[in-house]
């Protein structure tokens, strides 16, 4: 028997995400971000289910030129960005043979392509730091590096631009127009597609639309807002009962549905103590569900006690610290549960928004933190 722990992949949730960036901003060009694994949610899957024929990407976006031969090779036609370039020049031949593009952010690789001459010219992004301060050309020098990529003979033509946006996820923060400016302004008098919005960016700031946008966090079913849930106690997760719908008051549905069962049902006094640490005394005689899923699994190690969890499709909260394999959650409203009763720890019914603030971390870093012993179950249509 198949350990409990599982993460069922909704492809059809996956492609109405990629609708709803079509219809957020319409008319524009797409690269989706699957770098990391697809967030958690397997990269080769995520490319095939956005290269169908119903809900094509018209780009995809990873971090490495690994990712990229990796796509290339599961039989991936779509064009594919490296979003951090190239590191040596050793990696060109293999950006020719794999027919890939690149960001060109520092001077570094300038000098690189500038040295090597290359047989076919390579589709070129090239990056200007608005605001970020972390990848990117300083505004005064974004002319000359353009100029440099032009004289370039292995530079396809038209070279494109882009930056990235620090604080989109906050819908009140002036920064974006700032950014905003102060792109428009390095750029002026240079021609190329533009790119800048990400998932915050297309939701939220119509203005950052442009040419291409890079969706990454939607595409999963997840709100790219840091008030995507509203929680009365965040920091103890005691009123969990009042959480805000995350993703779906945008119409994304979330693709990750992290599933368990209960392995444990026992009955406690008030005064026993629950887990590592003793750390958790039951307040009063309560039913205690064991559920097979720990930080080995991915789940949170650090979830606050009250973290909701849906057993039988209803909530009940966390007790006790998460182990490595088990959690343990208070059943005392559900008198009637029995071992091997299914349980959900995040995705449908249960926004992983939520579950990430009761952890103290966001929702990016549990879907790409789902370990490789948790089974995948796919749902929706394939393109294999």
């Amino acid at each position: 028997m198949a350990r409990a722990a599982a993460a069922l992949i909704d492809l059809d949730a996956l492609r109405h995400n990629l609708r709803r960036v079509r219809e957020a901003a319409p008319g524009r060009h797409v690269m989706a971000i699957i770098k990391a694994n697809g967030y958690g949610h397997g990269m080769v899957r995520v490319a095939r289910a956005l290269a169908s024929a119903d809900a094509s990407a018209d780009a995809f976006g990873v971090a490495s030129i690994d990712e990229a031969i990796v796509l290339r090779e599961a039989g991936i036609e779509t064009p594919i960005t490296l979003l951090e370039g190239f590191f040596e020049a050793q990696e060109l031949a293999l950006i020719q043979r794999y027919r890939l593009g690149v960001v060109i952010h520092h001077a570094a690789q300038l000098d690189i392509l500038e040295a090597h001459p290359l047989s076919t010219p390579i589709p070129t992004w090239l990056k200007i730091d608005s605001g970020m301060h972390r990848l990117g050309f300083a505004p005064a020098k974004a002319q000359d590096a353009w100029r440099r990529l032009k004289a370039c003979r292995w530079v396809a033509n038209p070279i494109r631009l882009m930056t990235h946006l620090a604080s989109a996820d906050d819908r009140h923060s002036s920064q974006t127009l700032r950014q905003l400016e102060c792109f428009s302004a390095a750029i002026a008098g240079i021609e190329g597609e533009r790119g800048i919005a990400n998932s915050a960016g297309i939701l939220g700031w119509p203005q950052t639309h442009a040419d291409w946008v890079r969706p990454g966090i939607m595409l999963y079913g997840v709100s790219p807002f840091i008030d995507g849930v509203a929680m009365d106690d965040v920091q103890g997760c005691t009123n969990a009962a009042g959480a805000g719908c995350a993703g779906a008051a945008d119409d994304l549905k979330p693709v990750m549905t992290l599933t368990s069962k209960l392995i444990s049902v026992n009955h406690f006094k008030k005064g026993d103590a629950i887990g590592y640490a003793a750390s958790w005394v039951c307040p009063q005689d309560i039913p205690v569900g064991v559920v097979a899923i720990g930080y080995g699994d991915g789940y949170p190690r650090h979830a606050a006690p009250g973290t909701p969890v849906l057993v039988n499709g209803k909530r009940v909260p966390l007790i006790g610290r998460v182990s490595m394999d088990m959690v343990t959650v208070d059943l005392s409203s559900q008198p009637s549960a029995q071992i091997g009763d299914p349980v959900t720890l995040w995705g449908q019914g249960l926004p992983v928004e939520e579950v990430a603030r009761c952890a103290s971390t966001i929702p990016y870093q549990l879907l790409c933190g789902v370990t490789q012993r948790v089974r995948i179950i796919e749902s929706g249509e394939r393109y294999d």
